[in-house]
């Protein structure tokens, strides 16, 4: 059987880490910013609009009270044309991601839970999920992908960039 070869992203950030707990919501947000200083203002946005949602579903399937379990954001380029974010929670809440399709009107219109992810799945190009460790609530890893446009990329991305 011949080796399979996994190809290394076009550009990978350095990962970030964050306590499991919605008040470093803006947090999130500036450093996503700051990474993606040089690309397309309407694509940061949408980003951190994704991320957000990302972010805040991770924190509800972590641990819920002091100390925090932590959230991990990564993002790359796996290719010229997109760009992903993703975030790993670290577990306990047993939740999976996904979008509701069975409820009433009525339960639509009470509903507030993952509403995020119909925004995640409108916003991008793809997502999806997979648990970290099938055999144990070890967490779960979900992504998101958005189009670049590769002429209005910023033309000095290295293949690896630090964030601190």
């Amino acid at each position: 059987m011949p080796a399979t070869v996994t190809k290394r992203p076009a550009v990978l950030w350095e990962h970030r880490t964050y306590p499991g707990d919605l008040s470093q919501l803006s947090r999130v947000r500036a450093d996503l910013a700051t990474d993606l200083a040089g690309f397309d203002p309407d694509l940061v946005d949408t980003l951190q609009l994704a991320t957000s949602e990302l972010f805040a579903n991770s924190c509800k399937y972590t641990r819920a009270e002091p100390p925090f379990k932590e959230v991990i954001r990564a993002l790359s380029m796996p290719d010229p044309a997109t760009l992903r974010v993703s975030l790993s929670d670290c577990g306990g809440g047993g939740g999976v991601p996904r979008i509701p399709t069975e409820r009433t009107d009525l339960e639509w219109d009470w509903a507030e839970c993952q509403r995020g992810l119909v925004l995640v799945e409108n916003l991008s190009a793809a997502w999806g999920h997979f648990r970290l460790a099938p055999w144990a609530d070890l967490g779960t890893h979900v992504w998101a992908e958005f189009a670049v446009d590769p002429a209005s990329a910023p033309p000095d991305l290295r293949p690896y960039v630090f964030t601190r």
